[in-house]
């Protein structure tokens, strides 16, 4: 079947259509999944649709018609069935978030795609270099929330899942014959364990935007008013908050400091509508900044989950467990993250342990992790800790590196 004259998916639009597709899988044991969210279009993205592929046929649920995707979870977390996804991350987050699902058995394709050695794991270079079909990128940033969807979207939106079944069947077999399945079961189970974080805004987030570290301590409290302003900004408006101001103009609005419209308008990216919509809310938010205390010490940027604080002497020895990883994924040709996560190297950098059992108890590495990296991950904390005593090691404090001694 070529991508021309493919079968029209099938749209669910309510219950009864939702409980003939579950019908429709019952028999089936390898499902793709696939979601479109609003992301470029609201505040708080929503799940928008749904895509389904089994037993070459294509569905498309609309979540937004209030169909009850119950029938659906449970299929998710049945661990017979093998769930495919690409990229899982957000769609695994997002569905946890809206509907409370749980997940089991699951397949990432993009995973497999890089595990196998590509560069560009991404859906559009793998469909094309596995079934030369060309995906519509005008699409990617479409408003997925509007009713009704075009036919363009719906083509589009399939085409996410429609291959993913026969592209899973080529990876299991490339993965079992390299010896690499337990690369890729290790990820899908860290995948399928992570939950959503909290949505909550947190003010001192404003760390996070890139040149913050730069500016000045007055324009450093400017940019923390501008920031919360923003914020507030799209949740009136229902919008992400790139779309009020971009992180960009922020900083230069920092740092410049206008204080009247005329002089706003002189700063790129405050447009006519920007000066009409915001102007007077965006020149009390650089009053407030410049009233306020100069904030002389940044806050400590957020954590990623599972990431704990590290002293000196840890983030060094992590910078050394990072090199050992990058050669291992190196000399394997595949990407860092999947031999090792970032928890359980930032694990092991703290707690230091100094034997196979302590290490495997620490980071919770799995059987072919410990065959693979054990040595040279004890013989790098072996090496850190001489270094240490004899006053070589190499530590970091105020952002420059010294020596311990």
């Amino acid at each position: 079947m070529t991508q021309r004259n493919l079968a029209p998916p099938t749209l669910i639009e309510d219950d009864r259509a939702l409980e003939r597709l579950l019908e429709d899988l019952d028999g089936e044991r390898v499902v793709a999944i696939d979601t479109e969210a609003d992301g470029f279009h609201s505040y708080r993205e929503n799940v928008c649709l749904v895509q389904v592929t089994a037993g070459e046929r294509d569905y498309i649920i609309d979540p937004l018609a209030e169909v009850d995707l119950h029938g659906l979870g449970e299929v998710l977390a049945d661990p017979k069935r093998i769930k495919l996804f690409h990229d899982s991350e957000f769609d695994v987050l997002i569905l946890k978030r809206d509907f409370g699902f749980s997940f089991a058995a699951l397949f990432d394709t993009r995973v497999a795609a890089a595990i196998l050695g590509s560069k560009s794991p991404g859906l559009a270079s793998v469909l094309h270099d596995h079934f030369g079909v060309e995906l519509d990128k005008s699409m990617q940033r479409s408003d997925w929330s509007k009713r009704p969807l075009s036919p363009e979207q719906i083509s589009y939106a399939r085409l996410d899942t429609h291959y993913l079944v026969e592209l899973y069947e080529r990876q299991a077999e490339e993965l079992e014959a390299q010896g690499l399945t337990m690369v890729l079961d290790t990820e899908c189970r860290r995948l399928e364990g992570i939950e959503p974080p909290s949505h909550a805004f947190r003010p001192d987030d404003w760390v996070r935007v890139k040149g913050a570290r730069h500016l000045r301590p007055q324009a450093r409290a400017i940019l923390r008013e501008l920031f919360i302003l923003r914020d507030r900004l799209a949740q009136e408006r229902d919008v992400p908050p790139f779309r009020v101001i971009s992180n960009h103009t922020l900083i230069d609005l920092a740092q410049q400091r206008p204080l009247s419209l005329a002089a706003l308008g002189k700063i790129k990216g405050c447009s006519g509508l920007v000066r009409s919509r915001y102007g007077d809310d965006i020149l009390d938010a650089i009053e407030d900044g410049l009233d306020a205390q100069p904030i002389q010490r940044m806050p400590a940027p957020p954590r990623k989950a599972g990431v704990e604080p590290m002293d000196e002497e840890a983030s060094e020895l992590h910078d050394r467990l990072k090199q050992v990883r990058k050669k291992a994924a190196e000399a394997r040709n595949i990407e860092a993250a999947y031999l090792l996560h970032r928890t359980a190297l930032a694990r092991t950098a703290i707690e230091r342990p100094s034997s196979e059992s302590d290490l495997q108890r620490v980071a919770g590495l799995e059987d072919w992790q410990m065959e693979w990296f054990a040595d040279d991950l004890l013989r790098c904390i072996d090496r850190f800790e001489r270094d240490l005593a004899n006053g070589t090691a190499i530590q970091r404090s105020g952002g420059r590196r010294r020596r311990s001694r």
